[in-house]
């Protein structure tokens, strides 16, 4: 089987490639816009802004793995996993696996699910088998607010919320379980860590693993737009960061599943585990 990974020169691409290889018995192949940044397996160059290259990247696969971009401009990832989708579907992948996140529904641009959910509806709309992969919050983002939390002492929030922080690697072991094994079609499942977390309760275990002690703040929503404009943040970040927490406040991430072990064989990593990693300690 020949199965290919689109958006794999990214961190998760790469971890991703990194689970198939090491899976064996099957052709790989690595999709993207700099694909020399492959190593080791069949490197093909695939736009997401160029739909016509995706078809040729696609062809003769079996299937695909599709990660959205990075890119926050407003209705540019929805007008993305869409034709991703399209292209996937026109090259006559047989089976689309499609990474979206928790919470989405139907909304518009410009929040942060419209483009998750512009894929989904696409996906089951036109190809003829897929499975989609909903992750809860990167734990190794949390990582990065850690760090940025030594100065103040504290990581903030627009309120109270438990949130099932997942690894990069767990997802990407989930996704290559998804891929190589058979009965996900029409599947979807929610990719999320061992537990839901409060604010004061990541703040506990970041303090644990930093030495460091760091409390959790809740601020309103001004006063956070006000500071990741003082810190030097674009507007359509500082946008982005704000929509992430008020999905915090809502509950979007408060949920805790199986379906990590389920694909992958293996239990999702604690918060702890991943922060050490993620942070050197």
């Amino acid at each position: 089987m020949k199965i290919g990974v689109s958006g794999a020169s990214g961190k998760l691409g790469k971890a991703v490639l990194a689970e198939l290889v090491a899976r064996g018995g099957h052709e790989v192949v690595a999709i993207s816009r700099t694909p020399d940044t492959a190593a080791g397996v069949e490197a093909r160059q695939g736009d997401y802004d160029h739909p016509e290259s995706l078809v040729s990247a696609y062809a003769g696969l079996d299937r695909v793995l599709l990660i959205p971009s990075s890119d926050l401009t407003p209705g540019a990832r929805s007008r993305q996993n869409k034709d991703a989708v399209e292209a996937a579907v026109a090259a006559g992948v047989k089976h689309i696996v499609y990474l979206s996140a928790l919470g989405t529904k139907a909304t518009d641009e410009p929040a942060m699910e419209a483009s998750y959910w512009a894929g989904e509806q696409t996906l089951i709309a036109k190809s003829p088998a897929w499975t989609i992969l909903r992750m809860n919050y990167y734990a190794e983002s949390l990582a990065d607010e850690v760090r940025m939390a030594s100065g103040p002492g504290a990581l903030f929030g627009l309120g109270e919320s438990r949130v099932a922080f997942v690894s990069r690697n767990d997802i990407a072991a989930a996704s290559a379980g998804a891929l190589t094994n058979d009965g996900h079609n029409g599947a979807i499942y929610n990719l999320t860590g061992p537990k839901a977390l409060t604010g004061q309760e990541r703040a506990a275990i970041a303090s644990e693993v930093t030495g460091q002690t760091i409390g959790f703040q809740v601020v309103p929503e001004e006063g956070m737009r006000a500071g990741l404009a003082a810190a030097g943040l674009p507007s359509v970040v500082v946008d982005l960061v704000i929509g992430i927490q008020s999905s915090f406040v809502k509950g979007n991430f408060d949920i805790v599943t199986a379906d990590v072990e389920k694909l992958s064989g293996k239990p999702a990593r604690p918060l702890a585990v991943t922060l050490g990693a993620a942070l050197g300690q």
